[in-house]
């Protein structure tokens, strides 16, 4: 079992920045993948970003150049930074790790743009 805790959340003028920060129980080298969601009233989960155990990342359109999705090992935590905040940014952002047989999930941490 892994547990994940992310914190960094809050509320932010446009065009702020924040940095989301998810602490991992166990060694995050063994996770496949490790991840952001994010969610927003009455929608879907989507994907954020991602990155590999290798370093690849992947990004969806609206954050691409905006955000960015890095991974410290010797701390067992994944940051998402992200720049140039829009109020369509605002969602309960989600960690998520994937091992070749898991997916577990965070509890999520509140981001708010306001215009």
């Amino acid at each position: 079992q892994v547990q994940l805790v992310e914190s960094g959340g809050g509320l932010v003028q446009a065009g702020g920045s924040l940095r989301l920060s998810c602490a991992a129980s166990k060694n995050i080298f063994s996770m496949n993948v490790m991840g952001w969601y994010r969610q927003a009233p009455g929608k879907q989960r989507d994907l954020v970003a991602l990155i590999t155990s290798g370093g690849t990342t992947n990004y969806a359109d609206s954050v691409k150049g905006r955000f960015t999705i890095s991974r410290d090992n010797a701390k067992n935590t994944v940051y998402l930074q992200m720049n140039n905040l829009k109020p369509e940014d605002t969602a309960a952002y989600y960690c998520h790790a994937r091992t070749s047989m898991y997916g577990y999930w965070g509890q999520g941490t509140q981001v708010t743009v306001s215009s």
